[in-house]
């Protein structure tokens, strides 16, 4: 039977009831993280956590396990489920409490859940690249919390996978903001560009590893405000998350990316990320 964590102790899947006026439940009063893991081990986890205690503070609400107990039920998890290559979700929301749009007067405690699960790398599409769709960014102003409300993040995303796309490309009005579930680059004439962390992203930890990835290897790199048209007109483009790593976008709407292709400081970077992985099990 699968096991999970359910307010800090690992339990069945199976034995987990939550409340239906559970503030995650009925207004997204919440915060979660997508940790990868790879041969058993979590990948930048403690940049990870340190983002979800960073996230549940600008909401306010309280965090009731310490970074180092979490970090260590996390790990007891992988452990006991078997999990070789995947991911771990975890959540924590307000808690439950009668349905108010306020803040509870009194304090309540969060419920916490945690679970894993299977998931290879995806490497055909890194090798091949993938096809990115342009759509309007509807979301909120606070893109820099990891939110459960994350609605127009899922519309985005529903409308690339419609038109057969692997990731929707977000803008508001001509800036490019980033992807549904990703933060977007191009490069041109050799140099990395992205987004500033600012509140319209989410400052990404796949994000964070490849500039620090830049920054070690030589490759410039620029954290500036891009448009559509310089993302059409870049040499190459590439998306990055937790569960895509360096993703190569090789046509974005019906216009071709590199004549179609993966470009070379993309491939780079692949390998760089590779070589970090690695590090995990020296």
């Amino acid at each position: 039977m699968e096991k999970i964590i359910f307010n800090g102790e690992i339990v069945e899947k199976s034995e987990v009831n939550i409340d239906i006026e559970d503030r995650g439940y009925q207004f997204g009063d919440g915060i979660y993280e997508v940790i990868r893991v790879y041969n058993g081990h979590l990948f930048t986890k403690d940049e990870h956590i340190q983002r979800l205690y960073e996230s549940a503070e600008k909401i306010s609400i309280r965090i009731p396990f310490s970074k180092k107990d979490l970090m260590q039920r996390l790990e007891e998890l992988v452990e006991t489920n078997q999990l070789d290559t995947g991911i771990i979700y975890l959540q924590i929301t307000r808690g439950t409490y009668t349905r108010q749009h306020g803040f509870p007067s009194e304090e309540i405690i969060p419920t916490y859940v945690a679970y894993t699960r299977e998931m290879p790398i995806p490497q055909v599409s890194m090798d091949n690249g993938v096809k990115g769709l342009l759509v309007e960014d509807i979301r909120w102003l606070r893109c820099d919390i990891k939110s459960l409300n994350l609605l127009g993040n899922t519309l985005a995303k529903q409308k690339a996978a419609e038109a057969g796309c692997y990731e929707a490309i977000q803008h508001r009005g001509e800036e490019i903001t980033e992807g549904s579930s990703s933060n977007v680059f191009i490069v041109k004439n050799n140099c990395v560009i992205t987004r500033p962390a600012t509140n319209l992203i989410l400052n990404g930890i796949t994000r964070q590893v490849i500039l620090k990835l830049c920054k070690e290897n030589g490759i410039e790199y620029k954290e500036q405000i891009f448009t559509v048209n310089d993302l059409k007109q870049a040499d190459e483009v590439f998306i990055s998350s937790t569960t895509s790593e360096v993703m190569p976008i090789v046509q974005i709407n019906e216009l071709q990316i590199n004549s179609g292709t993966p470009g070379k400081i993309t491939k780079k970077l692949q390998n760089l990320f590779k070589r970090e992985i690695e590090k995990l099990s020296e």
